[in-house]
C-alpha cells in the first residue's frame, strides 16, 4: 500500500499504536519488531481487541481486509509521519543534545504553552519509532509543536530530521555519552550538529547558547537568537545564588531584569531554563508569562527531582549519566556545601573502551570534593580505585539491602546513575 493511501485510512483513525495491549476501536496498529519480539504475532490479538486497522510486514500473518501488509511496517511508520508532517502548517522546534534535552523540552513546551496550542515529545519518545509517533499526535488544532531528537550512533539525527522536517532547532550541549555506539567525542559532535546542517539546507534558524563554544564552533553561519550570560547575547542571565538547593536566575528582556525562581536543583539546569526563556522571547511569550511558566514548572521522571523525607533530603537524577552530566551535578553538589553528604553512584553505561577512564575522573573529582561517604554501585565502578570507606556493589539490591541493615540519618543524598542501574528503587527505602 502506498504511503497516500495508508494517510487516508490514518485521517479517519488518527490514533496509532505500537503496542497491542493499547488497542482499542479507532486504532491504527503497526506490527514493529524489537531484538526480543515481532509485532506480526500480536495482529491478530489488536484486531480482536477492537483496533480498526493492524500494519504488518509478514504475510503469514495476514488475516482479511483489516490487516495491510506493507514491505517494512518502521518504514511504512516514518513515511507516514513524514507525509503527515507536510500536511501542518505549523512551525516544529528540534531540540537534541548530550544533557538536558528532556528538561529543555519540558520548559519550552510550558513557555509556549503560555500562548500557543503546544504539543510535545511525551516523555522519552525521541527516537526512530518516538518522533514518528509523536508527529502522527499532532491535530489540526495544535499550533506548535516541540520535538526531541535523541541519537546514540551517527546518521539518527539526520534521519530523524528527514521525517520531521524542523524549522527551528536547538542543541542544549555536546558531551561524553553513548561513546560506545559513537566511537569518538568527534562522533558526538558531527552527530548532533547533523540538525545544524539540516536547517542550514532548508532555511532554518537556530536557538544557541552564546556561552558554548563547542556550538559556536559547528553552528556555521545559520540565522540564531542567542542566550547565556554575555553580554551580547539577545537574552542575557546570570545566576544568583550558587548555593541553594533549586536553581535561582535573573535574565534581561527587553523592558528590563525578571527573577525566576525554579523548582530545578542544580545550576547545571540554567542554561535549560534560559533556552527556554529565549524561545518563549523570540516567539512573543509575554516575559511575564515566561517567568510563570518556568517558575510553575517541577521536574518529573527522575531528572533533578528533590525529594525530602522525615530523616534524609535526596537529590535524584537516577534517569541517566554520562561524564558530563555526572561531573556537572558533583560539582553542583559540592557547591552547595550540602549537610551530611551522602553520594550513591551508579556506573555510566555505553562508553566503551573510554569506560574505565571516565569513571576513575568521577572517582578523582568526589576525592577532590572531600566525600567521605560514598557508594558505588556497578561493576564499572567496582573496578575503580578509591579510598578506603568508599562501599562498592554490583548492583542496587544489594545496596537496597545494606541501606535496610544501616539506613543514612540526617544526610543530603545525591542519587546519580544510568537508567539501567535502576537506582531509583533506592528512594523508598530512605526515611
Amino acid at each position: 500500500m502506498q504511503t497516500e493511501q495508508l494517510y487516508q485510512i490514518f485521517l479517519k483513525f488518527p490514533q496509532v499504536i505500537t503496542d497491542s495491549r493499547k488497542a482499542s476501536p479507532g486504532t491504527l496498529f503497526f506490527a514493529l519488531k524489537g531484538d526480543n519480539f515481532d509485532g506480526n504475532t500480536y495482529a491478530s490479538k489488536a484486531l480482536e481487541s477492537g483496533c480498526e486497522y493492524a500494519i504488518i510486514d509478514n504475510p503469514e500473518f495476514y488475516l482479511n481486509e483489516k490487516t495491510i501488509l506493507v514491505e517494512d511496517t518502521l518504514i511504512a511508520l516514518q513515511k507516514l509521519a513524514a507525509f503527515h508532517r507536510k500536511t501542518l502548517g505549523l512551525p516544529i522546534l528540534s531540540i537534541t543534545g548530550t544533557n538536558g534535552k528532556t528538561t529543555t523540552k519540558e520548559l519550552v513546551h510550558a513557555v509556549l504553552s503560555k500562548k500557543f496550542r503546544t504539543i510535545a515529545t511525551t516523555g522519552n519518545l525521541n527516537n526512530h519509532i518516538g518522533v514518528p509517533l509523536t508527529l502522527l499526535s499532532i491535530t489540526p488544532d495544535i499550533e506548535m509543536a516541540v520535538v526531541e531528537m535523541g541519537a546514540n550512533h551517527p546518521g539518527e539525527i539526520a534521519t530523524l530530521c528527514e521525517i520531521a522536517q524542523p524549522d527551528f532547532g536547538l542543541i542544549t550541549n555536546i558531551g561524553k555519552a553513548h561513546l560506545e555506539g559513537f566511537g569518538s567525542f568527534e562522533g558526538i559532535k558531527k552527530t548532533k550538529g547533523e540538525l545544524y546542517r539540516f536547517l542550514e539546507k532548508h532555511q532554518g534558524r537556530i536557538f544557541i547558547n552564546k556561552d558554548n563554544p563547542i556550538l559556536k564552533e559547528i553552528s556555521g553561519n545559520l540565522p540564531r537568537f542567542t542566550y547565556g550570560t554575555d553580554d551580547n547575547a539577545e537574552l542575557q542571565g546570570e545566576i544568583l545564588d550558587t548555593a541553594s538547593m533549586f536553581l535561582y536566575f535573573r535574565a534581561l528582556y527587553p523592558k528590563g531584569w525578571l527573577y525566576h525562581k525554579t523548582n530545578l536543583v542544580g545550576n547545571y539546569n540554567f542554561e535549560n531554563a534560559m533556552a527556554a526563556a529565549a524561545i518563549g522571547l523570540y516567539f512573543g511569550v509575554d516575559p511575564l508569562l515566561i517567568q510563570k511558566a518556568i517558575e510553575e514548572y517541577k521536574p518529573q521522571n527522575l531528572r533533578s527531582q528533590l525529594i525530602r523525607k522525615e530523616n534524609n533530603t535526596i537529590l535524584l537524577d537516577a534517569y541517566n549519566a554520562n561524564p558530563t552530566s555526572m561531573r556537572a551535578s558533583l560539582n553542583n553538589f559540592i557547591k552547595m556545601k550540602p549537610h551530611k553528604p551522602l553520594l550513591i553512584l551508579g556506573d555510566m553505561l555505553e562508553l566503551g573502551a573510554s569506560s574505565a577512564e571516565e569513571h576513575q575522573k568521577i572517582i578523582e573529582l568526589a576525592i577532590e570534593g572531600r566525600f567521605k561517604n560514598v557508594i558505588l554501585v556497578g561493576e564499572q565502578f567496582g573496578n575503580t580505585s578509591t579510598p578506603d570507606g568508599y562501599l562498592k556493589f554490583t548492583t542496587s539490591k544489594e545496596v537496597a539491602e545494606f541501606l535496610k541493615q544501616t539506613p543514612p540519618e540526617g544526610n543530603t543524598i545525591l542519587i546519580k546513575g544510568s537508567r539501567g542501574i535502576k537506582l531509583e528503587g533506592l528512594v523508598e527505602l530512605i526515611s
